[in-house]
């Protein structure tokens, strides 16, 4: 697994097959650092990115109430309904092309449930360290529509000052997502920050390299990165933090 061990640009590819793997009969899921059972301390988190899970649930399961604090929660729903109830008295569904956000803050218990009770949902849910500590917890969503997306990276959650989106974060990093069909779409990085980009669907080319659905891609001090093809796409731009 790559781990930065020099200042030298990094672009490596994780292969779907790559990423840890459990599959629990309600829950199929891969783990592209290491989380619950997978334990690996050369790769537990790419820059302030700390979890990214490639969930499906099947329908009418789910995760009971279970309590997070001190992380910043980012649910991306691909398919299907995410049923969201938490103890700060929210409630909700969140469906396809959708974000779900909760910063953890002091502490929040929480429960997501496949709102059907026969259609799979899959989604990627992805952990942020957090920019401040000892943030009172929140919780929102938001719906974006496939135009919004489509050839185009749209940013939805920043907590970095030059980038506006809707969903704010404690942390100078940003999430964007991107639907292509047939375009070539760019995002261009500031120097020493680490990017990771994941295909949810579909194959497409990442400067010059070609990626089917569940690859992914960990960028160092890579200036500009180019994406092409048909498929749906998930982007971080992060700051390096130090475990």
């Amino acid at each position: 697994m790559t781990s930065l061990t020099s200042s030298a640009p990094v672009f490596a590819v994780q292969r779907s097959a790559e990423r840890a793997h459990a599959n629990h009969g309600w829950l199929d899921t891969y783990y592209s650092f290491s989380f619950a059972d997978y334990v690996d301390p050369d790769n537990l988190n790419w820059g302030a990115l700390r979890v990214f899970n490639d969930d499906t649930i099947a329908g009418g399961t789910g995760f009971p109430t279970h309590p997070h604090r001190d992380m910043e929660i980012v649910t991306y729903v691909l398919s299907g309904q995410l049923a969201h109830k938490d103890s700060m008295g929210n409630r909700g569904i969140v469906g396809p092309g959708s974000v779900q956000y909760m910063s953890a803050g002091t502490g929040v218990s929480h429960s997501e449930y496949n709102g059907s009770p026969v259609e799979p949902l899959h989604l990627v849910q992805m952990w942020v360290l957090p920019g401040l500590m000892g943030m009172a917890p929140s919780y929102g969503q938001m719906e974006f529509t496939p135009d919004e997306r489509r050839g185009r990276w749209l940013p939805v959650v920043s907590g970095e000052p030059s980038v506006e989106a809707p969903v704010r974060i404690t942390q100078r990093a940003s999430l964007r997502v991107a639907r292509v069909e047939g375009s070539t779409i760019v995002h261009d990085f500031e120097p020493k920050r680490y990017g990771f980009l994941f295909v949810a669907d579909g194959t497409v080319e990442a400067n010059g390299e070609r990626l089917r659905g569940g690859d992914a891609v960990r960028l160092y001090d890579v200036a500009r990165l180019a994406v092409g093809g048909h498929g749906e796409l998930v982007l971080w731009d992060l700051p390096r933090v130090t475990l």
